[in-house]
């Protein structure tokens, strides 16, 4: 009895060894999904009377840093950015200060996402340092949204930034000075929050500060500004809407371009600008078109044997004085091109475009038929700034037209005339295109340009209404389309940027808020109330697993 005891007791020691050798797979359990955490720090985070110039944090866990140049937000701005260390993986952070801290002021490093653990880069979100240089900590916070005036969504990393407004303010100050406070929206939000502020009176401003000094270059950046000054604290919601300036107009040294042209490069608004070419004493005639493209002036003038010219350029208070040598080029061509080829759209003008200035125009050699050699009427207008010539005729559907322009039609500034041109037209029929109404609601003014445009923002028809609500576009190619309205303030039929010194604001634009789609032979009604906000369409995802795959 006692030896098959033993015999089981052997069998159960052999099976227990036999389970404890089997092979299995070694697992690293779960992700590490917690974000670094702040152990201790010294001085103290939130320690008043800061009289030192070095701060260290400690982490519970080794940490590194990602975009901190974009990220952190110190506000006050510092002259003299601090120095952190070390920028590897460590546990422990340095901030050196290198800057003289004012009194009584309330400091504020907002390290944004910038801090992760070095492993899974798991993001220590919107940690902040605070300090006082005085008795207590300033607790007081504003709040709001930041738009862009112009386009759908607003760029990332948007500043916003209150200035003092005291004894010393002037409105300068935002070209030249350092802000008060500063927050930024970061790559994500649209929203701001500037907190730990004193209680006073300040200029709110929101600027897309591309060169990140905290002062406003209007060459490259968008600015936006409450234009009433606001008081802290302060309860409100406040909504600044960023625009980039046009310049002052200011032109540049001219370019020689042929025998018989200059291009003068400006910056701004050229509209309503006086060029005046000089021969010595003699002014030149000239014509000035606009160069297709770029942000230049054409200045055509006839052929001649010079050495030197001179070119002045007006307006407003702006005066450029310009001399320049001439160098002896071959003169330009006359050159007729077609903007349409082939198939002519319902809502265009048959245009041609002449590679010089247009100067006569003869109908009488101008023929316009259709399919059955049937003569239609026309009429035409030119466009000098532009250099395009328009035809104006009733378009039937379904039809082919042949424009026949016979040599002399067309003569240019320097006499040159055409050949002989023809251009063969089709339209299609009235069921290849769709129909929209867009009926208004809760229009605040009159008038209103109301736009369709593709996704990008590129305008495809454009509708003024000095009061109807109703809108027609008619004879649409059909595209899914997106829809907005501009208040014309200043009723110049086309949208205004804002300006700061002028405290004027951006003319506004409010935009539907999802695309419309209109599709052949559809008449599309659509109601537009435009005091709705907008709200983007969520972006749809895009199952990879589902995505379609040749079979081919």
């Amino acid at each position: 009895m006692l030896k098959n005891n033993f015999k089981y007791i052997l069998i159960l020691l052999i099976l227990a060894m036999a389970s404890c050798a089997k092979r299995g797979s070694i697992t690293g359990g779960l992700k590490d999904t917690i974000a670094p955490v702040l152990k201790m720090s010294f001085p103290k985070n939130f320690s008043t009377n800061f009289k030192g110039n070095e701060i260290k944090l400690t982490f519970d866990e080794y940490i590194k840093l990602k975009d901190l140049n974009k990220q952190l937000i110190i506000s006050p701005p510092m002259k003299y950015e601090p120095l952190i260390l070390p920028t590897n993986a460590s546990k422990y952070l340095t901030i050196k200060i290198n800057d003289t801290l004012q009194p009584n002021t309330t400091y504020s490093f907002n390290f944004g996402q910038s801090i992760q653990d070095n492993n899974e880069g798991n993001t220590y979100n919107q940690f902040k340092y605070i300090f006082s240089t005085g008795e207590f900590i300033d607790s007081l916070s504003i709040a709001g949204n930041v738009k862009d005036a112009y386009n759908k969504e607003v760029e990332p990393f948007v500043s916003v930034m209150l200035y003092d407004v005291n004894d010393k303010f002037k409105d300068s100050v935002v070209y030249n000075e350092n802000p008060r406070y500063v927050t930024n929206t970061l790559d994500s939000l649209k929203t701001f929050k500037l907190e730990n502020l004193k209680a006073g009176k300040y200029l709110l401003v929101a600027m897309k500060d591309y060169n990140s000094n905290n002062k406003f270059n209007p060459n490259k950046d968008k600015i936006g500004f409450r234009k009433e000054y606001i008081t802290v604290p302060n309860d409100s919601l406040f909504e600044l809407k960023i625009f980039k300036e046009v310049l002052p107009f200011k032109a540049f040294k001219p370019i020689q371009a042929s025998g018989n042209r200059l291009l003068l490069p400006y910056e701004g608004n050229p509209d309503k600008s006086e060029i005046i070419l000089k021969n010595k004493a003699e002014i030149l005639p000239t014509i000035i078109t606009k160069f297709p493209k770029k942000d230049s002036l054409q200045v055509w003038f006839k052929p001649l044997k010079i050495d030197s010219l001179s070119l002045a350029a007006t307006k407003n208070k702006y005066k450029g004085n310009f001399n320049f040598k001439i160098k002896d080029q071959k003169k330009d061509s006359l050159k007729i091109s077609a903007v349409q080829n082939g198939v002519l759209n319902f809502r265009e003008q048959f245009t041609l475009e002449s590679a010089t200035p247009l100067t006569h125009f003869d109908n009488s050699k101008i023929k316009l038929i259709n399919k059955d050699s049937v003569s239609v009427d026309f009429k035409t207008e030119y466009d000098d700034f532009n250099q395009k010539l328009f035809f104006d005729f009733k378009k039937d559907p379904s039809e082919n037209y042949t424009f026949t322009i016979l040599p002399g039609a067309m003569t240019d500034y320097l006499e040159q005339t055409n050949d002989t041109l023809n251009y063969q037209l089709t339209t299609r029929s009235l069921s290849e295109y769709g129909n929209l109404t867009v009926n208004l609601q809760n229009v605040k003014h009159f008038p209103v340009i109301v736009e369709l445009t593709n996704e990008k923002g590129d305008v495809l028809a454009t509708e003024y209404s000095e009061g109807k609500t109703k809108i027609e576009f008619n004879l649409v190619e059909p595209t899914m389309f997106w829809l907005r309205l501009i208040y014309d303030d200043n009723k110049n039929k086309k949208w205004d940027s804002g300006n700061f010194l002028e405290k004027r604001q951006a003319e506004e634009i409010i935009y539907f808020s999802k695309g419309i789609d209109v599709r052949a032979n559809w008449d599309v009604e659509q109601v537009f109330d435009v005091s709705l906000p907008y709200v983007p369409e969520p972006k749809k995802k895009v199952d990879k697993k589902k995505k379609a795959t040749s079979g081919f």
